[in-house]
Order: C-alpha cells, then sequence, then structure tokens
C-alpha cells in the first residue's frame, strides 16, 4: 500500500521484483485488497482506490466515506437472482465491491467495475466492449450500444457529474451521453447514484430527464427542499445513513 500511495499506480511485475515474490502471489494480494475496497484492479497490476480515476471538482477521498454509504444503501435494492447494469463513477464502484457475494448478472461498461467483480464465484458478469475512454477506464462507441441492443437489465446503476432540479442528470463526461442513454434503455428500472455535492451543479452533458429514474440514492446531507422537489417529480429519493439502515426520504 506505501507503494501505491506513493506512484499511484503499479504493475504487477514490478511488485513482484520490488518484494521478491512471485507474480501469482502478488496477483492473490492484489485481489484481496480490491475486495476490501483498498486497491483498484487494472490490467497487468493496481492502482489506489479513490486516486485521480473519479472525475470531480472536490478531493475524492473527502467524499469517499458518502460514496460508500450510497453504494450500501444501493445493494439493498437489488433482488436475489436478478439482472443490474452497472456503469462507471466512483460510487457505482463502491456499489459493486458490495455484490461480490450476491447472485446475480452484471453488466458494465466500467472496467474498474468489472475488475472488483472478477472471479467473484456467484456472479456472472457480462462486459461491454468497446473503445476505452482515458481517465474514466470505461468503453464507449457503436460497438459498446450495439451489444446493448441484444442485453436486458432488470434495474441499471448509474451515476450522475450534477442534478439540476429544472432539466434532470447532467454528466462532465460527453463522450459517453450515448453509452448512457442506451444502457438506460435496456433496462426496466433506473437507478440515480448521486452524493449531496452533485445538487446546484451543472455538466456540460444531459443524460436523461428525472421522469426516466424510478429512484435517486444520496447521502443524508441532501437538503430537505431538494428532497421534496425531486420526490414531486415521482423520483424516490434514498439517503445511505452512517450506522443505520437507508431511509427514504
Amino acid at each position: 500500500m506505501d507503494v501505491l500511495r506513493a506512484s499511484g499506480s503499479a504493475s504487477v511485475g514490478d511488485l513482484a521484483a520490488r518484494f521478491a515474490v512471485t507474480e501469482a502471489t502478488v496477483r492473490r494480494t492484489l485481489q484481496r485488497l480490491a475486495n476490501e475496497g483498498r486497491v483498484i484492479r487494472t490490467y497487468g497490476g493496481a492502482t489506489v482506490a479513490g486516486g485521480p480515476t473519479p472525475i470531480s471538482t472536490a478531493d475524492p477521498d473527502a467524499l469517499l466515506p458518502q460514496k460508500r454509504l450510497i453504494g450500501l444503501a444501493a445493494s439493498e435494492l437489488i433482488d436475489e437472482g436478478s439482472t443490474v447494469a452497472l456503469s462507471s463513477g466512483s460510487t457505482v464502484l463502491e456499489l459493486a465491491r458490495r455484490l461480490r457475494d450476491r447472485r446475480l448478472t452484471v453488466i458494465t461498461n466500467a472496467l474498474d467495475v468489472a475488475a472488483a467483480l472478477l472471479d467473484a464465484g456467484s456472479v456472472k458478469l457480462v462486459v461491454l466492449g468497446g473503445a476505452v475512454l482515458p481517465g474514466m477506464h470505461s468503453t464507449r462507441g457503436h460497438l459498446t450500444e450495439d451489444s446493448m441492443r441484444d442485453l436486458r437489465a432488470d434495474k441499471v446503476f448509474m451515476g450522475a457529474s450534477a442534478v439540476d432540479l429544472d432539466v434532470g442528470f447532467m454528466t462532465e463526461r460527453v463522450a459517453e451521453i450515448a453509452v448512457d442513454r442506451a444502457m438506460r434503455a435496456m433496462a426496466r428500472d433506473a437507478v440515480i447514484l448521486a452524493d449531496s455535492s452533485k445538487f446546484d451543479r451543472v455538466a456540460p452533458g444531459f443524460m436523461f430527464g428525472f421522469e426516466q429514474v424510478g429512484t435517486l440514492v444520496t447521502d443524508e446531507h441532501v437538503r430537505p427542499s431538494t428532497v421534496d422537489a425531486v420526490s414531486a417529480m415521482g423520483t424516490r429519493v434514498i439517503a445511505g445513513r452512517e450506522g443505520g439502515a437507508a431511509a427514504d426520504q
């Protein structure tokens, strides 16, 4: 962990050479750390969880406790044996880390989500192909969109860069808009995961409006007036709470 914190990321080969152990030993150790949410597995190595991957104007580490609570609350919305789709993003990744022991089919275009669920015995993992979006470790493009036309999910869980009460859900990742909409279209219901810092912000890309979203999962710091406004548009609001079960707002 000290090496990863110092460098941000490291390859399996570099770590094996540094500690004079086999690459198999390093892979097992990295997978254990990934299961604990301390690192994110990447192709051929790992990076520190909460590092430079998430797109946010705030310090990712400062929001990590809220994101973990949101991920936990969102996991309670998933029925055993169901099929769920998970988009990219740091909050959705926190949800994925809580699904390794669940009996599910998971469809994702996020390589970090796929790494978190890799080799989870009870999870059937479907990874969408396509061109990889640098920085976000997610796939996009016509190959990704075409593959979703043959797939269906009970629920899709997605992040949002901003939530505008007049417009809907926005994203800083304009290149992912088409994939986000295609992922929403293949699911019966949509759940947005957004911490309270995402409200009263704007982002350049419009994903879709509140009419497309059944549930919004946020943290307990969201303002009551915001909850009332979202609920009035027909979207259920759930807040993840420290030391307790999630609560409808």
